[in-house]
């Protein structure tokens, strides 16, 4: 019968025939044949169904082989044995290999026809010791799949005792080792289901003997966690992670962080791959433990791998969001890897360019599961706005397309960030340093937060911005000093010829933080500014004495040291410095001005005069007005707001020598001022004294227009800081002439202006009631261009032994012991002073405490020319009047300047983008945490390059810029190509990979 079964397979009669005669040769199983014959039929089917040339061999030898396996179970007994298994597992079969699967499969549809055959328990024992070894050799997942159905129907060919655990872990590599190249779907999703039916035995063998479980997880971490660069383990090991119990979630990842024999890098690796196992289809709870390693990770303060891991990854995270099987998972990570990432915004940047197009791309298509995860992606992108404001240029888009979804109420999203916080915030944090690129488009170099450093970063590009001082600053000749001025030229040398993306002002940070500023909290950035100044007045002051008297001296920060005799480290002689010969030093010269103080006794008519010098103006907000009649609108101590008390946020230990202080005394703790009144005037001089006036009208206050829709602006923070101010009650004058406590007017005119003026919003306030401060965040309209009025005079009243450079007074004390009576009458008239905006330095935030400081900047070499000035409103002792008409827009033509779209930069720490003065006119509006706070005014010139450049004598200019000393050159031109070996040596590296 075989003989006629193998013509017939191999003949060419039509297929329905052969078919009509292999039903009768299955018919004939029936029959009684010897032993002989049952052995050369078993024969041929096996070679049939192993070796059959299609599939029609493969089938008729499957059908006849079950068919006389059944009616003659001795003698296949006798065929299927032991060592038969045994070599087809070993040796294959004619031109099988081993491993093929189709051997597998015979050997599956062997045991099926023996199971009730006495001999199969031998077949059994060989089976646990070869499906070992199989595994150990790595098969592909065809084969593993078709060997884990196999062990699935027959459990007694699972290895027991230490070979389980043996196998299980085997099996465990194995799985690691499985990879797919097509992209084919249906390819696809035949590997997905063979690696389900291998990770499914795994299941049944951890429920049937749980001692394995453990063994095999230790198996699992030591594969994710190999740092072995030649081999990257199979995304298909997260098809374990459904069928590992939850209730180990705690145990587990205990162990795993507490464990020291894990190692770091070893840590960072399995997290990765874990986070890689979020692309996995159907795999479930892969999210729960990849947040559960990340919060246990926390727990033990590993914030390095925290950091490392998460921008790493982030953008893989993010890119899941596309596909919506694996979605709901993706987003859990995301927004836990978000949320808890909070000392530094560059995580949540680096998928801020890709949110617009998946926003969009979700409300098109109008599914209902799109909408549901809309929403929850929106309130995760509000939170992370909230908490890292101050990138307006990066976020409008993206609150443009949320503008329809609903947004959390503050609250919300206070609570979201404060329960998602790593353990620690500390500053104590890995840096996040930018990844290694050159310079942006905009050819501006950015600075590095050093720890929470960006009070520094923020002033120190809009002084460097301040094209006059940096040009002043790059001229001195500083060889063989180690002064303040020195590491500032320094620094902003490297600013402006550098090619790194940002820079790292270490040395610079170090040396001019002030002793109380604690290093890596949030700190004043106006305080700062003042302190910095004040340190580089002081210092070119003890310089230019010491100088004077011994050449043979060097200042080294701050401290007078003799040089050696040689005079290499001498330090140089003040005319060959650059600094002007006169006796201003350079930060007065660039920021230095004079206001006058003047002071009426409403009872005698006599008036006190005090001049004193400013680096600054402290400009505080107007008061609510009050409907009182017009003599009763003067702001008295008795009639201000006892709830709010505007203050300068300072600390407790105030430098020494301060000699250029800010004009500060023209708001105080408890002085609240009147608003000077708006008048016509026809003379431009005036003879005489200030006019006492006994009240002051307030019937067209600027400072109404927080009232109104219109918000107030700098010209009125101005009018307000000018304006006449009544000191009775507590806060009497002591009258000499008088000899008692007497009402009286006081009043403040600028006599001298700076080239660069300094304008301080006095922000933050402090609550009695509630004993905080708070942040006074009403939005404040900013001009482009503003007319400061300072007084002229053709001879100055002598102020007898008063000290015109002294000390800023103490505000607390009575104004009698810091005035004295002057009769001389002075002529005076009052010249409008044009300045236009160079830089707005922006807090971010509701605290002094806390926030984040940034800063918009321009070069002004060619402002202006476009822009109606925004002039302040002139007091009654101000000759030079500015009418009711006053503009108090920014831009006082129609259309905008065509030259000004690229001349605004955003500096917001190492990152350095071009804006607009629009986006700095909606800052406030847009984001209603970031107010400006510094403002830095240029006095406009049209001399002004001219006269900068004719002052160096050190060389030819280059580009509006002074040229550099060779030793700065030197060390600049040195990191330059150390800077560009490095990023050519990752480029080379990124590309082989």
């Amino acid at each position: 019968m075989d003989k006629i079964l193998e013509g017939l397979v191999t003949s060419s009669h039509p297929l329905n025939l052969k078919k009509l005669i292999v039903k009768k040769v299955v018919e004939s199983a029936e029959n009684s044949i010897n032993e002989e014959q049952c052995k050369a039929m078993f024969t041929l089917t096996t070679r049939l169904v192993l070796e059959g040339e299609d599939y029609f061999q493969k089938q008729v030898g499957h059908q006849v082989l079950e068919a006389y396996a059944r009616y003659h179970r001795a003698e296949f007994e006798n065929f299927f044995n032991r060592n038969f298994v045994l070599t087809l597992l070993q040796e294959g079969y004619g031109s099988l290999d081993r491993k093929d699967v189709l051997i597998i499969d015979y050997i599956h549809s062997g045991l099926k026809l023996i199971m009730s055959c006495p001999s199969v328990l031998d077949i059994f024992t060989v089976l646990q010791v070869e499906v070992l070894r199989i595994v150990c050799e790595r098969p592909e997942p065809s084969l593993c799949a078709r060997l884990s159905e196999l062990l699935s129907d027959f459990v007694q060919c699972v290895p027991k005792g230490k070979m389980s655990i043996s196998f299980c872990q085997q099996l465990v590599r194995t799985i690691g080792h499985f990879q797919c190249i097509s992209t084919l779907e249906k390819e696809l999703r035949e590997y997905v289901s063979q690696v389900t039916k291998v990770s499914s035995l795994l299941q049944n063998i951890w429920k049937a003997e749980p001692c394995t479980l453990l063994p095999s997880l230790q198996e699992v971490f030591a594969i994710i966690s190999s740092t072995d660069a030649s081999f990257e383990p199979s995304v298909a090991l997260a098809s374990l992670v459904q069928h590992i119990p939850l209730q180990m979630i705690t145990v587990l990842i205990r162990s795993l962080t507490t464990d020291p024999n894990v190692k770091d890098a070893s840590m960072t690796q399995a997290l990765c791959r874990m986070i890689d196992w979020l692309s996995w289809p159907l795999a479930q709870h892969v999210e729960t433990w990849v947040i559960a390693l990340l919060k246990g990770l926390a727990a033990v303060q590993k914030f390095t791998i925290l950091i490392d891991v998460t921008l790493l990854k982030i953008e893989l995270v993010f890119n899941r969001l596309w596909f919506p099987l694996v979605r709901p998972g993706a987003l859990a990570v995301l927004s836990h890897m978000l949320l808890s990432f909070q000392h530094s915004p560059e995580a949540f940047h680096m998928i801020v360019p890709h949110v617009v197009n998946l926003v969009q791309s979700f409300k098109s298509d109008g599914l209902p599961s799109s909408t549901t995860f809309l929403i929850q992606f929106s309130e995760l992108m509000h939170c992370m706005i909230y908490h890292y404001s101050g990138f307006p240029d990066l976020y409008e888009p993206i609150l443009e397309a949320l503008k329809d979804l609903p947004k959390p109420s503050e609250e919300k999203v206070k609570l979201i960030l404060n329960q998602s916080a790593w353990t620690s915030q500390s500053n104590a944090l890995a840096s996040c340093l930018p990844r290694l690129s050159g310079k942006s488009e905009t050819g501006k170099t950015g600075l590095i937060n050093l720890g929470n450093t960006c009070y520094m970063n923020s002033v120190l590009q809009a002084l460097f911005m301040a094209t006059d001082f940096r040009r002043q600053v790059l001229s001195l000749n500083l060889n063989g000093c180690n002064s303040l001025m020195k590491k500032l030229q320094h620094l902003f040398a490297f600013l402006a010829h550098t090619q790194r993306e940002a820079y790292a002002p270490h040395v610079f940070f170090e040396a001019s933080r002030p002793p109380w500023f604690t290093p890596r909290s949030q700190q004043d950035c106006s305080e700062y500014l003042r302190f910095l100044l004040d340190r580089l007045h002081e210092e070119e002051k003890t310089l230019k004495a010491v100088s004077s008297m011994s050449p043979d001296t060097m200042i080294t920060d701050g401290n007078v040291q003799p040089s050696s005799p040689s005079g290499a480290d001498g330090f140089p002689r003040p005319q060959s410095t650059g600094w002007k010969s006169d006796d201003k030093t350079l930060i007065e010269s660039m920021f230095g001005g004079k206001l006058q103080t003047n002071i009426c006794c409403l009872n005698c008519r006599s008036t006190s005069q005090k001049i004193e010098a400013f680096s600054d103006l402290s400009l505080a907000f107007c008061p609510p007005a009050i409907d009182k009649p017009a003599q009763n609108m003067i702001c008295s101590p008795t009639e201000k707001d006892d709830d709010c008390i505007e203050i300068d946020v300072a600390p407790e230990t105030e430098p020494q020598s301060v000699n250029l202080p800010s004009a500060e005394e023209g708001v105080k703790d408890s002085e609240l001022k009147s608003v000077g009144r708006e008048i016509q005037a026809t003379s431009t001089c005036v003879v005489g004294t200030p006019t006492c006036e006994s009240t002051v009208e307030c019937a067209n206050d600027s400072c109404r227009n927080s009232e109104r829709d219109k918000p107030m602006s700098v010209t009125d923070l101005l009018n307000y800081f000018l304006a006449p101010e009544i000191l009775d009650g507590e806060n009497r004058y002591h009258c000499e002439k008088c000899s008692s406590l007497q009402n009286a007017e006081k009043t403040m005119q600028i006599l001298e202006e700076p080239e660069y003026l300094i304008l301080t919003l006095l922000r933050f306030s402090y609550d009695p009631k509630c004993h905080v401060r708070r942040k006074i965040l009403d939005n404040v309209s900013i001009p482009l261009v503003l007319e400061l009025p300072v007084e002229r005079t053709t001879s100055v009243a002598s102020p007898g032994d008063w000290n015109r450079d002294g000390d800023l007074p103490d505000v607390g004390g009575n104004l009698a012991k810091k005035l004295k009576p002057s009769g001389t009458e002075d002529m005076s008239c009052t010249q409008l002073i044009t300045y236009v905006l160079s830089s707005i330095v922006v807090h971010s935030g509701t605290s002094s405490e806390s926030g984040h400081y940034y800063s918009y900047a321009r070069n002004i070499n060619n402002s202006a020319r476009c822009i109606q000035p925004e002039k302040t409103a002139l007091t009654s002792h101000q000759s030079q009047i500015v009418g009711k008409e006053t503009c108090n827009s920014v831009v006082g033509n129609d259309k905008p300047c065509n030259d000004m779209s690229k001349e605004w930069f955003l500096f917001n720490d190492s990152r350095v983008t071009f804006t607009s003065f629009q986006s700095v006119l909606n800052i406030t509006s847009r984001f209603p945490k970031d107010t400006a706070y510094v403002l830095i005014y240029k006095r406009h010139s049209s001399g002004d390059i001219d006269n900068v450049q004719s002052n160096s004598s050190h060389g030819v200019w280059v580009n509006g810029e002074p040229p550099l000393q060779k030793e700065l050159m030197d060390a600049i031109t040195k990191d330059n190509k150390l800077y560009l070996q490095v990023w050519a040596d990752n480029c080379s590296v990124d590309f082989s990979n």
